[in-house]
């Protein structure tokens, strides 16, 4: 029974940031039963051991989203404590999975061989619960909200594995990584149909798509198609299948529109994280835009 609590309390530390699982820095030491400060110190003496794939640091927003499932971000407003102050003065690091192995090696205490462990168990743990379930995160898209919000199994599981999908937000100059993250993501979870209408199309937008399900079908309609980009069209239909182009220049705006869910972009998907520019998850006026389209 020990293990399981600790696998749970484990879990709940581990944060869906890029795609990948992490932890943070503050939460490992407390684990370690180690102060925050010789945690990092280790890293640094070691730090040739750790590149980016097993740690890296925080942006704000990033921080401020993990920091706000800890604490209510509108009570602390309220406080005399800033939230900066909250994250120790600086913005905090996280660690992946092999972050975790690794820092196992460079402790050498047999508390941080145990806890290590525990770690990577929970981490294999979740991975497997999320390749096991994908099919039922999608079909929840469709379950009543207000089941969700009153069972707290449902609610665990939306929490722990951060599904939520955000309805608006904006990018800045800069965010290339994050903005392609966030379309790609969309396009995963596509189930039947992508639906693209940018007038500035390019073989780095068909890129996109080829982590589409094979079976999802994608209309992309654009003001020109080139010599070029037909030659990509061929060479995408050769290997992943069911992209179609169409000329079609009616519209000022970028619409993607994922089986019946339509967000409205500020910018070519060509542009992401260039320059800033905002989305939108927009009502469902799917079938008016389905109809002009015809």
């Amino acid at each position: 029974m020990e293990k399981v609590t600790i696998t749970n309390s484990i879990r709940n530390k581990i944060h869906t940031l890029r795609g990948i699982q992490v932890i943070l820095d503050k939460d490992l030491a407390e684990l370690y039963e180690v102060k925050s400060f010789r945690l990092k110190e280790q890293v640094k003496r070691n730090i040739e051991r750790f590149p980016e794939r097993f740690m890296f640091q925080l942006t704000f927003s990033e921080a401020e989203e993990i920091m706000s499932k800890k604490v209510d971000l509108k009570d602390l407003s309220q406080s005399a404590i800033p939230f900066k102050k909250l994250l120790g003065g600086s913005l905090p690091y996280v660690f992946t999975e092999q972050g975790v192995a690794m820092l196992s090696g460079i402790l050498r205490s047999k508390k941080a061989i145990e806890v290590s462990i525990n770690i990577m168990e929970a981490f294999v743990a979740m991975r497997k619960f999320i390749s096991r379930n994908t099919g039922l995160f999608m079909r929840l898209d469709n379950v009543d909200k207000k089941l969700i919000e009153h069972d707290d199994n449902f609610k665990e599981v939306f929490d722990a594995l951060e599904m939520k999908k955000p309805k608006q937000g904006i990018f800045f100059d800069g965010q290339i990584f994050d903005a392609y993250k966030f379309v790609c993501d969309l396009i995963k979870n596509a189930n039947s149909s992508i639906i693209l209408i940018d007038n500035y199309v390019d073989e780095t937008i068909l890129s996109l798509f080829s982590d589409k399900n094979k079976d999802v079908k994608v209309n992309i309609y654009t003001k020109k198609i080139t010599n070029k980009l037909k030659l990509s069209i061929e060479k995408f239909n050769s290997q992943y299948k069911n992209l179609s182009v169409k000329e079609f220049d009616k519209s000022h705006y970028r619409f993607l529109i994922i089986d019946e869910e339509i967000y409205h972009f500020g910018a070519s998907l060509k542009d992401l994280g260039k320059k800033w520019f905002a989305f939108s998850k927009l009502n469902k006026d799917y079938c008016k835009i389905l109809d002009k389209l015809k």
